[in-house]
């Protein structure tokens, strides 16, 4: 009976139990020969063979787990990062095309890698670190540089901020530009800060919700009410001023609506104006602006 059938008899590792109950039995699948490889991933390209297709996957989840423990260091859960592995190892085995001589093992990795990347960026911040092609590629370089360098100073130092020449060596090795270099870094050394309180220990607790709250002004309600309320004034005032005579459309534009930079016009020099006295022009002042207030009101 040949490696392949025996590994029909392997059930798929449980993801009910334990991580390391799951890492156990997919080690214990036995691997596939070049040969064996090869007719099964024929029979799954050729006549669509299912079961073909699960035994190249099982025979791979140990990859697959290896790939996965090299980005622990992102705090993000084993379990997940296999789980999303083993989602490249599917999309590999759907791609992968036996006649072109290479093994499953080496046009796999991409496919594992390409989903646990997708799932760090993702889930490492709230916030998206890397959105072009070329920040995630600086993010995942950049990680692996600074953990040489802390390996190489046998210390944490290699993860705090680089230094400037430090910065410089790696923007010439990732040819990038050395400012790229730093605001990746400032991203990844950022930190999520919770919206709301954390604890309810504190009498006053401190949290962004405090102050986004506080100023409701920017609530895109009442922006909207604002500037609702700031047409219908607009042309209402225009309305309203259409209901005065000209002398008073007049004495109130040039009392109250003049444009930036220019002044008002006195009551004494509308009254020098109009041949009549101060007192006058106030009168007719007050007169218009009742009128216009009525206007405004009746629209409001």
């Amino acid at each position: 009976m040949s490696q392949a059938l025996t590994l029909a008899q392997f059930p798929v590792p449980s993801a009910t139990g334990s991580l390391e109950a799951y890492i156990a039995a997919a080690n214990r699948i036995p691997m596939l020969s070049e040969a064996e490889e090869q007719h099964l991933a024929r029979r799954f390209r050729d006549e669509g063979d299912l079961d073909a297709a699960r035994q190249l996957v099982l025979s791979h989840l140990r990859l697959v787990i290896a790939v996965a423990r090299g980005y622990l260091g992102y705090g993000l859960p084993h379990a997940d990062l296999i789980q999303e592995g083993n989602i490249g190892l599917m999309k590999a085995v759907k791609r992968f095309d036996p006649d072109r001589g290479v093994r499953l093992v080496s046009f796999a990795l991409h496919w594992i890698k390409a989903e646990i990347h997708e799932y760090i960026l993702k889930n490492w911040r709230l916030v998206k670190v890397a959105t072009t092609k070329a920040q995630r590629k600086l993010f995942f370089n950049l990680r692996s540089m600074k953990s040489a360098l802390a390996h190489d100073a046998q210390s944490e130092a290699g993860f705090a901020s680089l230094s400037p020449a430090e910065v410089k060596s790696v923007a010439r090795q990732l040819g990038v530009k050395p400012e790229e270099v730093v605001e990746m870094e400032t991203r990844m050394n950022g930190a999520d800060i919770s919206l709301e309180p954390l604890t309810e220990d504190e009498d006053e607790p401190y949290a962004p919700i405090a102050y986004l709250a506080a100023d409701s002004s920017v609530e895109p309600s009442v922006q909207l009410e604002r500037k609702e309320r700031d047409r219908l004034q607009d042309t209402g005032l225009a309305e309203a001023l259409e209901k005065l005579d000209e002398r008073s459309r007049n004495i109130v534009k040039r009392r109250w609506l003049v444009e930036d930079g220019e002044e008002a016009a006195t009551l004494h020099e509308l009254a020098a104006e109009y041949g009549v006295s101060a007192e006058r022009i106030r009168q007719i002042e007050a007169k218009a602006m009742q009128k216009m207030r009525g206007v405004l009101a009746a629209r409001m």
